[in-house]
């Protein structure tokens, strides 16, 4: 069945599914400075109607929930923050030691709580600049880190069994929920298309940029090329 096809089947019986959404890239266009970030006014008002039509609509985010929730700016959407590792009791233990390695590293830090993300989009040289993060990334796997790469940033995690896919699952059990869609631009969205890969219907929108990983344009049943035709998807649920 075509993406198309699959999205009516989960717009025809909306209080039986979820909607999941990354918030920038997806519902947010990227910017230069992350504290600039913000869902528009169109896009909110759609999450409004479909948070009161939608047994659940979420976002999941690497943005502390605290901070996203503002920039989604909708009462009645869930936002979990970290990739999921609010979600996660064990996170807690390891903010301390994160936030003393993160310390250690040169380079301007997005403030989180339970992560460290270090964007290189504003850098004279990028490429001078990813040499750099790589050697920051090894020496935070060293020290028992998980360091990964998304859009012109590296991101610092506890090596814990949490991310976007299994707040995904979690909430979904949480209301015995067996369809939904998730919606992501970067490689961290695959763990919530995976997520969904054991659901009575599921539905994964990629939306792709030259940034973003071959690997969700594969994985995707709908792709679209920005969070402003992602609008169209979702006056379309």
């Amino acid at each position: 069945m075509d993406g198309h096809a699959l999205l009516e089947r989960l717009a025809a019986e909306p209080r039986l599914a979820a909607l999941f959404f990354d918030l920038d890239g997806v519902l947010a266009p990227i910017v230069e400075r992350p504290e600039d970030g913000a869902v528009p006014a169109e896009t909110r008002s759609e999450l409004e109607r479909l948070a009161g039509r939608y047994a659940l609509v979420a976002v999941v985010t690497g943005r502390d929930g605290d901070d996203a929730r503002p920039r989604t700016g909708v009462e009645g959407v869930v936002v979990v923050g970290s990739h999921g590792l609010e979600l996660e009791p064990g996170a807690e233990a390891w903010a301390e030691r994160l936030q003393a390695f993160a310390a250690t590293v040169d380079w301007p830090l997005e403030r989180k709580r339970l992560t460290a993300a270090f964007h290189y989009r504003t850098a004279d040289d990028e490429q001078e600049a990813r040499r750099t993060l790589e050697a920051v990334a090894e020496r935070a796997r060293a020290e028992g880190f998980v360091a990964r790469f998304g859009r012109k940033v590296l991101e610092i995690l506890p090596p814990l069994e949490a991310d976007k896919g299994t707040a995904v699952t979690h909430l979904l059990a949480e209301r015995g929920l067996r369809r939904a869609l998730y919606a992501g631009d970067d490689t961290t969205d695959l763990d919530g298309f995976r997520a969904l890969e054991e659901l009575e219907l599921g539905v994964r929108v990629a939306v792709a940029s030259p940034e973003g990983p071959p690997a969700l344009r594969e994985a995707a049943d709908l792709v679209v090329e920005s969070p402003a035709a992602l609008l169209e998807i979702l006056r379309a649920l």
